[in-house]
């Protein structure tokens, strides 16, 4: 509950308030050695961005993501008022083809903000959500989930089943493509010319539903003014293998990201080997032994 009270206190705050604030702890964070500071410098050179000052000013900007949510979870209306866009008119072609739209939203810019724009602004919006592995965020994020116009669904089987029904009901539904999945859910694909465990479900979706594929995020614009919305429609037909779907899905998140780059959150474990999964080159015969067990102590 502390927590909750912070969140609302903070929401009060002017936003460019709240991105300077975030901006500030951001380059802190950074300046600290560590595997935090390590791991955004090697995703963000592995693509291209290896000047230390992009790196701190991607550590600022991953300090304003955080900062800002509570702006977008709890005055959201004022935020869809602040938000501009190029691109709406692949959105209003979109609506027109009367057809399911998976919307893939990397974790760039703001991207909770994504889904309550196009719930308020389109079509009602269904989205998966993960439960916190710690409890005291459980009233924070219950907060997240109960946007007007978006219905939040598990990310396990029970979701994927309410993602199918909306899609073949023609309506709208929304991702994180660019999270490490498990074991099973994933295969191996380039992302910014390393293999990197890629989410298979949204090709699944799409060749399930004759679904549309879109990519969306919201750029945080300077000085508070608010945020601009960009969007990049998948190429059509989608090829059948998994492996295929999955690098061209990476490939149009690179597009995304390439955009506004400092704003991508370079420091996400993308490129990890979730448990039990083979790393690409190898193969399972060269996986290590799991240790050897020890009798109990009687």
């Amino acid at each position: 509950m502390p927590l909750l009270i912070l969140f609302r206190l903070l929401a009060l705050l002017p936003l460019r308030t709240l991105h300077a604030i975030g901006r500030v702890l951001g380059r802190l964070l950074y300046a600290l050695p560590g595997r935090y500071r390590d791991r955004l410098r090697a995703n963000a050179a592995q693509a291209g961005y290896s000047d230390p000052a992009f790196a701190r000013r991607a550590g600022a900007e991953a300090g304003a993501m955080i900062l800002e949510l509570p702006h977008v979870w709890l005055r959201d209306a004022q935020c869809i008022d602040r938000v501009v866009s190029d691109d709406l008119p692949i959105v209003v072609q979109a609506l027109s083809e009367q057809r399911g739209v998976l919307c893939l939203t990397p974790h760039i810019g703001c991207f909770e903000l994504s889904a309550r724009y196009a719930a308020a602004k389109f079509k009602p919006f269904t989205v998966m959500f993960r439960p916190p592995r710690k409890q005291f965020l459980s009233p924070v994020l219950e907060i997240a989930r109960n946007a007007a116009g978006v219905t939040a669904v598990p990310a396990n089987l029970q979701g994927v089943r309410e993602f199918l029904r909306a899609l073949r009901q023609k309506k709208w539904v929304g991702m994180l493509p660019d999270q490490a999945p498990s074991k099973g859910d994933g295969v191996w694909a380039p992302f910014f010319g390393r293999p990197a465990y890629t989410v298979t479900l949204a090709g699944k979706l799409a060749s399930m539903t004759d679904a549309i594929i879109l990519v969306a995020s919201c750029e945080r614009l300077p000085k508070g003014q608010g945020w601009r919305m960009h969007c990049i429609r998948v190429a059509e037909p989608l090829p059948d293998a998994p492996e295929a779907q999955a690098a061209l899905v990476n490939r149009y998140m690179e597009r995304m990201i390439r955009r506004f780059p400092e704003q991508y959150l370079w420091s996400y474990n993308r490129y990890k080997v979730p448990r039990g999964v083979t790393p690409p080159g190898r193969s399972p015969a060269d996986a290590p032994p799991p240790p050897a067990m020890t009798p109990a102590a009687s």
